[in-house]
């Protein structure tokens, strides 16, 4: 509040007091500043987090653009490895058609000798023989059946391996043919009906 003078005139002491309106309008003004300054905070961290979204969204783009490159490389590629395991064993057997001595126990080395090159390229591409013993249990998964044929084995084991099969890791290639051991009232059946 201001001190007035007893001289002063009643209306030079009411012109320098504040009156109710001038304050409300003063608060008033005061509370737009702080109003379009927080507007303007609020606007500045919406801009800032605009931006961040923008740059969070090109980079999740960059990284899906970079995988999708990746991957069809890796398709396009997949086989690199292989190949350059099987050159050798290609070189092998032209050298041996190229031979001319016709001897059979050189020609027989040198068929050993590529076989051994084939066997390694396998083993660092991770290709592996499936050639279950007589008598091994039956793997629907790793084995195919060309036949049930009676045994004295048990059921369901394999008799003979008729042809190899492969896997390259944990999955199968190609199943191993087998012939399986029939279960004895199976055996007994075929037998009366190849007897009628």
């Amino acid at each position: 509040m201001t001190q007035t003078s007893p001289n002063e005139s009643p209306a030079a002491q009411a012109a320098s007091t504040p009156t109710t309106e001038e304050q409300q309008a003063a608060q008033a003004a005061s509370g737009d500043d702080a109003l379009e300054q927080a507007l303007k905070v609020a606007q500045d961290e919406l801009e800032a987090l605009k931006d961040q979204f923008l740059r969070a969204k090109a980079e999740a783009e960059n990284v899906r653009r970079r995988a999708e490159e990746e991957t069809a490389r890796a398709r396009k590629f997949a086989v690199e490895s292989m190949a350059q395991e099987l050159l050798p064993v290609k070189d092998s057997l032209e050298a041996a058609l190229a031979d001319a001595s016709g001897s059979i126990e050189a020609l027989k080395k040198g068929v050993e000798l590529t076989l051994s090159q084939l066997r390694g390229a396998f083993e660092r591409s991770r290709i592996q023989e499936v050639a279950p013993a007589a008598g091994e249990r039956f793997d629907p998964a790793r084995h195919q059946a060309i036949a049930s044929i009676p045994s004295e084995q048990a059921p369901n084991t394999v008799v003979a391996v008729l042809q190899k099969g492969y896997m390259l890791a944990e999955r199968t290639l190609r199943p191993a043919m087998v012939t399986v051991a029939a279960a004895q009232g199976a055996a007994q059946a075929q037998d009366g009906a190849a007897g009628a």
